[in-house]
């Protein structure tokens, strides 16, 4: 039986030395006037590289700098920061460590300061959220294709810049999720209408970035199991785009849930913490009814904290690859020190404020600040007060928002 530190082989033939991942988490490292990665991502990374885990997953690497959802995010649209993305490239891969650089579209999860309008499948609005986020348009079919010539043109990029492979973000309501969505999708052409052509978005993501990166190439997909919403993406569409992956030939998935509206990636919903509190994992339930119908190497991502538990899942063949977001903001070589036993399980707790609707985002924040800290070569400080780290974000994020419109 599979544990922890065995290694995998994905489909495409590159080997995985160990079952750890650190997953995707919006590091905001990019340079806030041209959205290259920086120093301080470079140095995250060989932080991360040195950790033990077998695989690591960038955050948003977005696919138009006209189209972010963070003013820090990295954009690759072409090859003029080639030098920039192979140091970070050469930092994510030492120690035999793979990695994949997640490549995303915010679609309407562009904040207003970034994007006065943006797009969308359909002109639906964020429910609750209008005051921070615009109205999208909806795309044409011209526009359509030509952000799936985007994300191949950037999976092209950053394979040559020397990272072993790409993540297709279709999870948390961004742009390939809004896609998926009967809720936010409401187009009635060969883009929406019925399952099979709301997920045609994803599917033709695929094909394009396959025919630039090769077969040999990893290729993985981050998935909502639904989006937990009345009326939108439910488990059992989620179950059939699974399949279509599989066909693609998708090299492993990794499965995630909710949206901005209802942030269940985050265990905001009540059921959620309460499987946290049970099984230690947001989405397992949902992983094994995968199982049952694919082969596809998956990858479970969301409340797992503890070595017998992640064994446990491996053991019983529910999932692949364990993900670790969080923790690795203040724990940046758990992966090692579970494999050999130094600890049993991560110590990170959520930050809370004790205000409900804010307290989501204070936790967000604050380990978005650690990763700042190991990205300026600091060691992580895990004394620093939600409220202070939550006052700082907001000055922050109105002075880079600022910036980038100052830039125009």
């Amino acid at each position: 039986m599979p544990t922890l530190p065995s290694p995998l082989t994905l489909p495409c033939g590159v080997d995985l030395p160990n079952r750890l991942a650190k997953a995707a988490m919006s590091e905001q490292l990019g340079d806030v006037r041209t959205n290259a990665p920086t120093e301080r991502l470079t140095r995250l990374y060989e932080r991360w590289a040195a950790g033990g885990a077998g695989l690591l997953i960038t955050g948003n690497v977005m696919v138009d700098r006209r189209a972010l959802g963070e003013p820090r995010n990295v954009a690759v649209e072409d090859d003029r920061d080639m030098e920039a993305l192979r140091a970070w490239a050469e930092a994510s891969t030492q120690h035999g460590t793979q990695a994949l650089v997640q490549i995303n579209h915010p679609g309407r999860q562009s904040p207003r300061l970034l994007s006065r309008r943006p797009v969308a499948p359909s002109a639906v609005p964020i429910k609750g959220l209008q005051t921070a986020f615009a109205k999208p348009r909806t795309l044409t079919d011209a526009e359509i294709h030509e952000i799936i010539g985007r994300f191949a043109r950037t999976a092209d990029v950053v394979v040559r810049a020397g990272f072993t492979g790409v993540q297709i973000h279709g999870a948390h309501g961004y742009l390939v999720s809004q896609f998926l969505s009967p809720l936010t999708n409401q187009r009635q052409d060969a883009w929406g209408g019925d399952p099979e052509r709301r997920r045609r978005f994803v599917i033709e993501l695929v094909r394009a970035i396959r025919d630039e990166i090769g077969a040999q190439t990893p290729l993985s997909v981050k998935l909502n199991s639904a989006d937990f919403q009345r009326g939108g993406f439910s488990e059992e569409e989620s179950m059939a785009v699974v399949e279509a992956l599989e066909a693609e030939g998708v090299d492993l998935l990794e499965i995630s849930g909710g949206t901005y509206e209802r942030a269940a990636m985050v265990g905001d919903l009540a059921e959620q913490r309460k499987s946290t509190r049970e099984r230690e994992a947001y989405f397992l339930e949902y992983a094994r009814k995968v199982r049952e119908r694919t082969t596809m190497p998956l990858m479970l991502t969301g409340g797992l904290r503890s070595a017998d538990a992640m064994n446990a899942v491996l053991e019983e063949g529910a999932v692949d690859v364990i993900g670790l977001g969080r923790p690795m903001a203040v724990e940046p070589e758990l992966p090692r020190e579970l494999m050999s036993g130094a600890v049993a399980a991560s110590g990170d707790k959520p930050q809370r404020i004790g205000i409900k609707r804010a307290d989501a985002l204070t936790d967000l924040v604050w380990h978005t600040q650690q990763l700042w800290r190991l990205g300026d070569g600091q060691e992580p400080d895990p004394k620093r007060t939600p409220a202070a780290a939550l006052a700082s974000w907001a000055t922050t994020s109105a002075r880079d928002s600022a910036a980038r419109l100052r830039r125009g």
